[in-house]
């Protein structure tokens, strides 16, 4: 089993520790590329994922092997922020080393059974399990559109997938689905560090789980609409949500 440490970790900037975890498809150079400038107040830990840049490949991503792989990197003590699968495995990660954590802020988890039940909720988990029925037989291109079109990513797929698009396909097909992920809430709920809750405004099954989980964290919540599921590509309204909600957790 690999350790964090041999994971491609890019650090920047000075200031109270945040480390960012991306979630599946692209790297943290796209995910978080927006985010960099707040490396002029906070020191950014910027994993890249199994397979992502230069990081090793697992036999299979899976957000449970990934999670206390990714925990290390949390030292002493840092923020914790995860973007949609990134966001299943910081979850984990926050239960696996709460006494870690100084704030966690989750946008738009995968780990859709914290709203099973609700109707459309239930319909995604649907969908999501006809695509992975055989993902093998399915060529890359509509794969990637299908997958983007069910999360409700702002990003376009192209005719072509370039070589670097292409190997976050294939790293997505063989991914553990994150609705198979089981949150530990009443470990994260019983927790001593502040929680916010992200969405975008445009999916009610993502509005669902994302209500349904700061209800049972009592968390922050924020709906930061204009680039659906791709909610860091906001810029401004992300890292402005985002550093209201750090510098609060380092006051308190």
């Amino acid at each position: 089993m690999a350790a964090a440490i041999e994971f491609e970790v890019e650090r920047l900037g000075a200031g109270p520790p945040v480390l960012f975890v991306h979630g599946s498809i692209v790297g943290p150079e796209l995910t978080w590329r927006k985010q960099r400038e707040l490396a002029e107040r906070w020191s950014l830990i910027l994993p890249s994922r199994p397979g992502f840049g230069e990081s090793p490949r697992l036999e299979r991503n899976d957000f449970e092997v990934e999670a206390p792989l990714f925990a290390e990197l949390l030292g002493n003590g840092a923020h914790l922020v995860g973007h949609s699968y990134g966001a299943v495995i910081a979850l984990l990660m926050a239960a696996e080393r709460p006494e870690a954590v100084r704030s966690l802020t989750i946008s738009e988890p995968g780990a859709l059974l914290i709203a099973a039940g609700n109707p459309d909720v239930d319909e995604m988990i649907r969908n999501g399990e006809r695509l992975y029925s055989d993902p093998g037989s399915i060529p890359a291109e509509t794969f990637l559109r299908l997958f983007r079109s069910g999360a409700g990513s702002s990003h376009e797929t192209p005719e072509q997938l370039p070589d670097w698009l292409a190997r976050g396909v294939e790293l997505l097909k063989d991914e553990r689905p994150p609705w198979e992920a089981e949150i530990p809430l009443e470990r994260l709920a019983a927790a001593d560090f502040p929680v916010l809750v992200i969405s975008g405004d445009h999916s009610p099954a993502f509005e669902a789980v994302c209500e349904a989980l700061a209800d049972a964290l009592s968390a922050q919540r924020a709906v930061i609409p204009g680039r659906g599921h791709t909610i860091p590509g906001t810029g401004a309204p992300y890292n402005e949500a985002l550093e209201r909600f750090l510098t609060s957790a380092e006051v308190r």
